[in-house]
């Protein structure tokens, strides 16, 4: 083992990571380690709460994923109260967890990602951020995502009172339903995200698709990653969001398992390293064989890459077609990491006709919006797909209906380990030799690496607030720092 780098804290995502590559005595990428720096104590400061406040108290965990975790937690409570939701309130939750896809999705791509790619991997740290993107797009397109977000975030805000920590979910159904003044609303809105999504994806497909050096870098050994992977299915083997089975192929796209979500501890289970503080999931039925690629492992990666390639395919016609474009120049299922910006984007286009559906459909406005025909089970298990991956949430209680046990199994948790080695393989691609000339080029291109997961340490573990610089360090064979490159 030779230099060390160190990037410390990484940029343009959700809360705090670290990342450390060792360089052998030649200079080159012997290993790499990407390490979550915080600490969430969620699933021991919940035990003792009254289960009826989870779906309040969760949505803190995150104020970027607070939909899903508040979404996720009432689905739990309804089979903790042996209470299903009646068809209103299941379709207001739906609605709910649309609106929060299609915000979250449009706040990665245009905030996140898209200056990669729009304003150019090797452009100055300077313009390579959002107020590039208005630079490149100009300032309608900031003010079409921005409003687009607002008007999202205001239903989320109508069926749960507050977008950043939602407080709607009740065992049984939703707090308060959807008045019919409020249905144009919803509906302008859903036809304003449709067109938007549709708008999106032309712009990645002429910016990103439609230059070679872009392809090429899609489709290069640097961010590809053969894994197996996790998702969600309706009944149709297509993308779902809110409910359905959990499906598991291999790096082949075969099927090795198809189950519901209450049996997940037989499928997947979680692995402690010293060195970070999420947990890295595996699959159970090979055990953990360490962090590495391909058929011989037992990783698997979740989310918008991972929903491409569990199903058979979208559920609502716009976003089919998106997908079977994506399938005729990608093939199927597709390994690349930089592929989950297109996937993602086909998403936020099938939530936004969803909306649609659910805008249009008479049962919106019905007053039937809470079963309280209660029978306390003792435990229950709610799982969703959340924007970045599966989601569970799995709680067990007392007589009294006290919280006794948590378990939260969020998205970056399931992604950690592939996040990885995919870090370790972009910094094998770029750091040659221990060669840094462009320094910046490098921590970005590394980063690309793990930024195109969506990763959320808030959720993963749990944010310490804190600056988010960027730190390299180098060094040599003894463990002595010889070089080091740091952005605050």
């Amino acid at each position: 083992m030779g230099e060390r780098l160190t990037i410390n804290p990484v940029t343009r995502l959700e809360g705090h990571g670290k990342i450390d590559i060792f360089l052998n005595d030649d200079g080159d990428v012997e290993e790499a380690y990407f390490q979550v720096t915080e600490l969430r104590g969620f699933e021991k400061f919940c035990i003792g709460r009254p289960v009826e406040e989870m779906p309040r108290i969760v949505p803190n965990i995150c104020g970027v994923c607070p939909t899903p975790h508040n979404l996720a937690s009432t689905k739990a409570l309804d089979v903790i109260y042996g209470a299903a939701p009646t068809p209103t309130a299941k379709l207001i939750r739906k609605l709910q967890l649309c609106a929060a896809y299609v915000e979250d999705h449009f706040l990665h791509f245009f905030f996140l990602g898209a200056p990669d790619f729009i304003v150019g991997p090797d452009a100055s740290p300077k313009k390579r951020n959002i107020l590039g993107i208005i630079e490149e797009l100009g300032v309608e397109l900031a003010k079409e995502v921005i409003e687009v977000r607002k008007r999202t975030r205001n239903i989320i805000k109508l069926i749960a009172s507050k977008p950043a920590h939602p407080e709607g979910g009740l065992p049984g159904g939703v707090s308060k339903g959807i008045k019919e003044e409020d249905r144009n609303f919803i509906l302008e809105t859903a036809n304003m995200c449709v067109k938007f999504a549709i708008y999106a994806l032309k712009l990645f497909k002429e910016k990103v698709l439609g230059r070679r050096e872009y392809l090429d870098l899609i489709m290069s050994d640097a961010y590809t990653l053969k894994t197996y992977y996790m998702g969600m299915v309706d009944d149709y083997m297509r993308q779902s969001y809110y409910e359905g089975m959990l499906r598991i192929v291999d790096p082949d796209g075969n099927e090795i398992a198809f189950f519901h979500p209450r049996e997940y501890v037989e499928h997947i289970a979680e692995w402690v390293e010293p060195w970070t503080y999420v947990k890295l999931n595996y699959l159970r039925r090979f055990g953990w064989k360490g962090i590495k690629e391909g058929w011989d492992s037992s990783l698997y990666r979740v989310g918008p890459l991972a929903r491409y390639n569990v199903c058979y395919g979208m559920a609502t016609p716009l976003a089919q077609k998106e997908h079977e474009e994506m399938v005729s120049l990608l093939g199927k299922p597709v390994h690349s990491t930089l592929a989950y910006h297109w996937a993602r984007l086909i998403e936020a286009l099938q939530a936004a006709e969803e909306m649609q559906k659910i805008a249009n459909d008479p049962l919106l406005t019905g007053k039937d919006i809470r079963n309280t025909n209660y029978e306390l089970t003792g435990k229950g298990v709610g799982c969703l797909e959340a924007c970045r991956g599966v989601l569970i949430h799995d709680y067990e209680v007392d007589g009294k209906g006290i919280v006794t046990r948590v378990n939260l199994i969020v998205a970056t948790q399931h992604n950690a380990a592939p996040i990885a080695l995919s870090v370790k393989k972009a910094a094998k691609a770029f750091i040659s030799k221990g060669r840094l000339e462009d320094k910046e080029g490098l921590l970005n291109y590394v980063e690309m690496a793990f930024r195109a997961y969506d990763p959320c340490f808030g959720c993963a573990t749990h944010v310490i607030p804190g600056r988010m610089p960027l730190m390299i360090e180098i060094r040599d064979s003894k463990g002595t720092v010889i070089d080091r490159v740091s952005r605050f």
